[in-house]
């Protein structure tokens, strides 16, 4: 293990309270499943103390105390993923119960081993030949339903073992409703979508059995494998599940759009900018805050093995697109020029309110929905903006602009404090730079320098969350109504279609 051998109790003490040994403690932590899998480091860890308790005097109960010290930071942040590690829980209980037994040993650590003692009671511990826990009350994903009492709910973390309520398409457009795990397999879905269409008990042939497909809004099909797990987060955002014979694959339509496309303000022209950023700002940070900074290192590093434990991170990312399809969306549905042009102003205004909020997260997906080429093309709308709104688009533009690697951006991040909403994929898009720059394993041993530097990203998103977000949101009438909008968007994410509204508006422009 790597923890520091041959330290006495005193100077173990005066080690661990440097930050550089913290420093190492989570570095190791956050980083660890690059080269070792959870249980298999449990299990290393448990091995260590039992060796360690061979040893006498001052040697041995340093390194009982570095192990304590691990399995403190271990659970401090891990706490709630640990229910969805299979066998951990057993061994995290065994070393716990170790510890304890020589308790009277870590006199000086009496606040570890009462803080220790607290965290094995909270957290949830998945423990194989115990009573099953009882069944969770089942979660809204949002997008699934549209629901007023759904949407408006605080968010809270999604994990593999929670149940969702998901629709499964039929060819014809027809449905069922199944209940299923969020973890669950593409071959448990269709066991429920069989059990729900009261197919035949009997083996079905090659040719009759059910297929999973996730058809997008755009016509396009994927195949899911039998052994998927985890797909209802990776959806598009009008993408569905369908349930078909594999004779019907072809034939498969996407649904009707949602959206109806006809002459009429929508909600977007009846709010104020600053009620629309607002409401975008809280509801991102709730998503944010739902992410747990594990997902990170697992989304980049672990991808179809790390899904399970990416679920938040997923419908984040998911929001993030959704809000740049909603700006595209809500302009090209506005057939007044005049109204088009008051539009952009509006959404110029709200990108401007979040990033004075430190929400660079809706920032970047307003101006990126602006930017989307169906809607820059509008020459003649664009005309119509006064000038001030003209330059304050192209500093937006310069901000975003990826140059650089992004220079604009990181000037202006470094510079806030927190509470702050990154603009996520750029952090992940900097932890796959990490990851494929360089080697985790060099001739058979840890390269710690990347480890560190993939702790260090991750270390960034604790400091932006930090400190609470505190918005200054005045309760009115359409309080609740603007909340609800701005929590379940209607979106056309069909890039086809998109020109096809923007081309109707102005045929001409370039």
């Amino acid at each position: 293990m790597p923890i520091h051998p041959g330290l006495s109790s005193r100077s173990y003490r005066r080690k661990i309270k440097t930050t550089n040994y913290y420093i190492l403690l989570d570095d190791i932590v956050l980083t660890h499943s690059l080269f070792l899998p959870t249980e298999k480091f449990l299990q290393e860890l448990h091995q260590y103390f039992v060796w360690a308790g061979g040893m006498e005097g001052p040697e041995g109960l340093g390194r009982k105390q570095a192990c304590l010290a691990m399995l403190l930071h271990f659970l401090d942040t891990y706490q709630g993923l640990l229910q969805e590690e299979e066998g951990a829980g057993r061994i995290i209980k065994d070393l716990y119960l170790l510890i304890m037994k020589d308790e009277s040993l870590y006199q000086d650590l009496r606040e570890d081993t009462l803080r220790l003692h607290q965290l094995v009671e909270t957290v949830e511990l998945k423990i194989p030949e115990e009573s099953q826990a009882p069944s969770k009350q089942v979660k809204p994903l949002f997008r699934h339903f549209r629901r007023i009492d759904s949407c408006l709910q605080t968010r809270v973390a999604f994990r593999g073992s929670d149940e969702i309520f998901c629709r499964v398409y039929m060819p014809d457009h027809s449905y069922v409703t199944i209940r299923s795990r969020l973890s669950a397999s593409v071959q448990d879905i269709l066991g429920s979508v069989t059990e729900k269409l009261q197919y035949s008990e009997e083996p079905a042939g090659r040719e009759d059995s059910l297929i999973l497909v996730a058809v997008a809004s755009s016509g396009e099909k994927v195949l899911l494998q039998p052994t998927e797990d985890c797909v209802f987060t990776t959806l598009g955002i009008n993408s569905h599940l369908f349930a078909c014979t594999r004779d019907s694959y072809e034939a498969l339509m996407p649904l009707p759009e949602e959206i109806q496309v006809s002459p009429g303000d929508t909600e977007i022209h009846r709010v104020e900018p600053e009620d629309v950023a607002n409401h975008l700002t809280a509801f991102h940070w709730e998503l944010f805050r739902c992410v747990h900074e594990l997902e990170f290192v697992d989304y980049v590093f672990h991808g179809e093995r790390g899904r399970r434990e990416t679920a938040n991170l997923e419908l984040l990312l998911q929001r993030c697109s959704e809000v740049t399809h909603w700006v595209a969306t809500e302009v090209l549905l506005c057939e007044a020029p005049g109204k088009r042009a008051q539009l952009l102003k509006k959404f110029l205004k709200i990108a401007a309110i979040c990033k004075q909020n430190q929400d660079l997260l809706s920032f970047y997906a307003v101006v990126m929905g602006l930017d989307n080429a169906a809607v820059s093309r509008l020459r003649l709308t664009w005309e119509k903006l006064p000038g001030k709104f003209k330059n304050l688009f192209r500093k937006f533009e310069n901000l975003t602009d990826p140059c650089r690697n992004h220079k604009s951006y990181r000037e202006v991040i470094s510079k806030m404090k927190p509470p702050v909403i990154p603009f996520v994929p750029l952090i992940l898009k900097d932890l796959t730079f990490l990851h494929e720059g360089s080697k985790t394993l060099v001739d058979g041993l840890v390269n710690i320098e990347k480890l560190h530097s993939v702790a260090e990203k991750v270390r960034t998103i604790r400091k932006y969350r930090s400190r609470p977000l505190c918005l200054d949101m005045e309760a009115s009438p359409h309080h609740l109504q603007t909340k609800a909008y701005v929590r379940q968007f209607q979106v056309i994410d069909n890039q086809n279609l998109l020109f096809e509204l923007s081309y109707k508006l102005e045929a001409n422009s370039q």
